[in-house]
């Protein structure tokens, strides 16, 4: 049985990218290809140890080395999907990027063979059969066990503003969702999905990770799908929420805010006096005085729910629930309060959702190609 530990979280600041794909044929369809990139074929040396495959056979996943700053991770990030390119090519692949690829259709696509993707086919049926979804996943390094989780339940406010910013994924098996975020919803058919609870302590966590493994809930800690999580083996808070992109610049707006947020609560945790104190009580907001806010499950639910649906356009309930905010006033607030611009960027440009619905219209090779890398 593999635990994670308190002695992971070591170090504060650095940062890790993975990113999920889609092995595309000439055309940019869906195809088998995993087989080849991963197990035949030599990876170039930066995808060393870097690369795996998903559940699917078409999606491949990549990782960035640990990082030290914002600028280093752009260039591994960049320098890491150049090579998968290259290494795609070699095969005679393309990659695509998207939340969910419209022409990913599940009954037609191959699962792949390795022993834990079969067990979780074999335990989850229907659900895991279909889940075709590529997202991606911001790890920022903190040096304390209990602060990583106090800081992961403080980020859960924040995660529906960044699936909203990050919404590409319109379409699911071959046709228009109505949602920004399909991807989001389709994920969340998933066992251990979605927004968390919050945790006293990294020993709560620990015991609940302890307790899913040994009652046969989850093979494996990685089976722990929520949308942020204390890392307990890379001794990192991770986020999982936003939908896989295929422009690099549509990636390094998230890492900067998250580094940005993940900074500005370590620090609210070490200046406070008690950062614990408000999980002693429960409501809808943050106490007058308290620190920490330990928002109730199902208001950020609601905010989930209305940024996959409306993306851009959605409307959340701000941090003492009272009335919707605008997403647009919130990454105003958010962008002037942590002195970060590209989540600016991001919701002034088209969205992910708006522009693959736009390119659709031209017909479906125009949007496919549009995901290349």
């Amino acid at each position: 049985m593999e635990l994670g530990s308190a002695d992971a979280f070591d170090r504060r600041g650095t940062l890790g990218v993975e990113e999920e794909f889609y092995v595309v044929d000439e055309r940019g369809y869906p195809t088998s290809g995993t087989d080849e990139l991963v197990y035949e074929l030599d990876p170039p040396e930066l995808l060393e140890g870097r690369l795996d495959h998903e559940l699917f056979k078409c999606v491949i996943e990549t990782q960035t080395p640990t990082c030290e700053s914002l600028s280093e991770a752009e260039t591994q990030l960049n320098a890491v999907r150049n090579a998968l390119v290259e290494h795609a090519a070699s095969g005679g692949f393309k990659i695509a990027g998207a939340g969910l690829h419209p022409l990913a259709i599940w009954r037609e696509l191959e699962h792949a063979e390795k022993s834990r993707y079969r067990a979780q086919l074999d335990r989850i049926q229907y659900p895991q059969h279909r889940n075709t979804t590529a997202g991606l996943h911001v790890h920022v390094g903190v040096d304390d066990a209990d602060k990583a989780t106090w800081v992961a339940n403080e980020l859960r406010w924040h995660l529906p503003v960044m699936l909203a910013l990050s919404a590409n994924s319109p379409y699911w098996n071959g046709f228009d969702t109505g949602l920004e975020s399909a991807r989001a919803k389709i994920f969340e058919g998933l066992p251990n999905t979605g927004i968390p609870t919050s945790f006293v302590g990294f020993e709560e966590y620990a015991a609940f990770e302890r307790q899913m493994i040994e009652t046969g809930s989850i093979n494996d800690r990685g089976e722990l799908w929520y949308d942020v999580r204390p890392h307990s083996g890379h001794g990192t808070v991770e986020v999982r929420t936003p939908d896989g992109q295929s422009d690099s610049a549509r990636v390094m707006p998230f890492v900067e805010y998250i580094e940005a947020l993940v900074e500005e609560l370590c620090e609210q945790y070490e200046d406070a006096s008690d950062p614990w104190e408000v999980y002693e009580s429960t409501g809808f907001g943050p106490r007058d005085g308290a620190v920490g806010c330990d928002h109730r499950r199902e208001v950020l639910e609601e905010n989930k729910w209305r940024a996959l649906r409306h993306g851009h356009d959605a409307e959340l309930l701000d941090r003492r629930s009272e009335a919707p905010v605008s997403l647009g006033e919130l990454v105003d607030r958010e962008a002037s309060r942590l002195g970060v611009s590209g989540i600016v960027d991001l919701y002034e440009s088209e969205s992910g959702a708006t522009r693959q619905r736009r390119l659709r219209e031209d017909g479906v090779d125009v949007l496919c190609e549009s995901l290349l890398l």
